[in-house]
């Protein structure tokens, strides 16, 4: 199953720049672009329970002939590398090793490029989000400014001398090795930081801006280079509150909804573009992550832009069509696109106003209330299984409430293996949200705590999917079976209620 996570396309979710002169609603993009393997690259993702993955990453790229692209400590434990064809066999096999997946190359589609121009203010999509209703009012009213908030953009870098971000752009971070650092020299991040937070075009006009580039001045990157950037952001527990936005994508990648899920975990709420080829979100990567928010687009007459994806891994809409913000050739550039990768900023923006207004707010409650508070029933043609939800930023005025899941276990499967002379027990677990009736949404990023008998104690965290696997120390074979039995699962902003677990303990056979 492992092997079926080909990075088959993959690519920034914006796709057309437009002059304001010929900006139409649902203006065409294009869709995800085919990307390619990279030769002998590849994301090696280690078990939980690893307790140094970057000694271990450096150890296992040397042993096995291959040269240390990236290791990864925060979001997920593992490693991207150069390496042999032999190589992955043998790291797979590897049992501290979960799975292995081949890079692949990441692009931002090409664009109609068009001059500069003087944009309106505010944009149609700033005037949309703050009113329920169409007509358009003409004005961008917000309660909250989005001060003491950190928002990461994880993209093509960002103008920071651009006059609209007026010094609010910080020190960040550059998985791309050209000498640039997080500076923008393609113009997609810059433009995505400007509906987030620039002074004119911006959402929150006084958060903090991060630079994060995971992709170089042609829009180019990887999926490993892009974990390497969200590993990052989940690292840097000093700039909380924080949201993260993700205007790019491609096809299913287990390694990017894992990195995700453990950035949500570390306290960031993560945006996410659902991406442009007017088709399932689920089948993407990041929109199909559970604990992301994932965005759809409109155009300025609340239909659902026609390239943008929808179906049920769809949380939001926001306005995306013919968006105009900063552009990276100038300082005081601006520039005009259509895209899921507008959409999902106009989001992280609003989520920003809810920090602003409540500081310690999980990313779980920052959603919950974002969805509470969107309005109802007003895209048109929202597309199969999609929410009718449109973003509405002036109920970011108020705290978000933390919504607290009573959780339990839906299941446990166990497994025996050799280990030398001896054997070791394995148990994965799944911990899915109980609603008094029934088991319904998978949780990720919950502390399972376990116990083996014999055996020993064990701990792992869920993954996107709710599931994890614990693993026994080693285990005479004068022992035929261990006894498995979940003791405890904990997190943010959930209730373990052991008495609706479907199942509590297993008996592990020895090999």
């Amino acid at each position: 199953m492992r092997q079926a996570w080909i990075f088959s396309s993959v690519v920034i979710a914006a796709a057309t720049v437009v002059s304001a002169a010929h900006a139409a609603p649902g203006a065409a993009t294009h869709p995800f672009a085919l990307s390619r393997p990279i030769d002998n690259q590849y994301i090696v993702v280690f078990k939980r329970e690893v307790a140094e993955p970057a000694a271990l990453a450096a150890q296992l790229a040397q042993q096995q002939g291959g040269r240390l692209l990236h290791s990864y400590r925060h979001t997920i434990k593992g490693f991207a590398a150069r390496l042999p064809a032999a190589a992955v066999a043998a790291l797979r096999n590897n049992p501290q090793v979960d799975y292995v997946e081949p890079d692949a190359t990441v692009s931002l589609n090409e664009a109609l490029a068009t001059p500069p121009w003087q944009q309106p203010n505010p944009t149609w999509g700033l005037d949309r989000i703050d009113q329920a209703s169409l007509p358009l009012n003409g004005s961008y009213h917000h309660q909250y400014r989005g001060a003491g908030v950190h928002a990461f953009v994880i993209d093509t870098g960002i103008l920071a001398s651009h006059v609209d971000f007026g010094g609010r752009v910080s020190a960040g971070y550059s998985a791309i090795a050209d000498g640039n650092g997080t500076t923008d020299c393609n113009g997609h991040g810059t433009h995505v930081a400007g509906t987030v937070g620039g002074s004119q075009f911006g959402v929150a006009k006084a958060v903090t801006l991060v630079p994060v580039r995971v992709l170089d001045c042609t829009g180019s990157g990887s999926y490993s280079g892009i974990i390497a950037g969200v590993d990052w952001v989940a690292g840097q527990g000093a700039l909380r509150p924080a949201v993260a936005n993700m205007s790019l994508g491609g096809s299913l990648s287990a390694a990017v909804n894992a990195s995700v899920a453990g950035a949500v975990a570390k306290g960031v709420t993560m945006v996410v573009a659902a991406g442009n080829s007017s088709a399932d979100a689920c089948q993407t990567s990041p929109a199909s992550e559970p604990s992301a928010i994932t965005v759809g687009a409109t155009s300025s007459n609340d239909s659902r832009a026609s390239y943008s994806n929808y179906g049920a891994c769809l949380d939001l809409f926001a306005p995306g069509s013919a968006i105009s913000s900063d552009w990276h050739s100038s300082t005081t550039a601006t520039n005009t696109l259509s895209g899921t990768s507008m959409a999902a900023p106009h989001v992280t923006g609003v989520a920003a106003l809810a920090l602003a207004a409540n500081g310690s707010a999980t990313p779980a409650a920052v959603t919950e209330f974002l969805l509470s508070h969107a309005t109802p029933n007003k895209v048109i043609g929202a597309g199969s299984g999609s929410p009718n939800r449109l973003v509405y930023s002036m109920a970011a005025g108020a705290p978000a409430t933390p919504v607290v899941k009573t959780v339990a276990v839906s299941a446990i499967t166990g497994k025996g293996v050799k280990s030398g002379t001896k054997w070791r027990a394995s148990a994965t677990v799944t911990v899915r949200q109980y609603d008094g009736y029934n088991f319904v949404g998978a949780i990720a990023g919950a502390t399972v705590a376990g116990m083996f008998s014999p055996g020993g104690a064990a701990t792992c965290v869920t993954g996107s999917t709710g599931s994890c696997t614990l693993n026994s120390g080693t285990i005479s074979r004068s022992y035929t079976t261990s006894l498995f039995g979940v003791g405890n699962v904990t997190g943010s902003s959930l209730v373990y209620d052991a008495s609706k677990n479907a199942v509590s303990s297993i008996s592990v056979s020895r090999p």
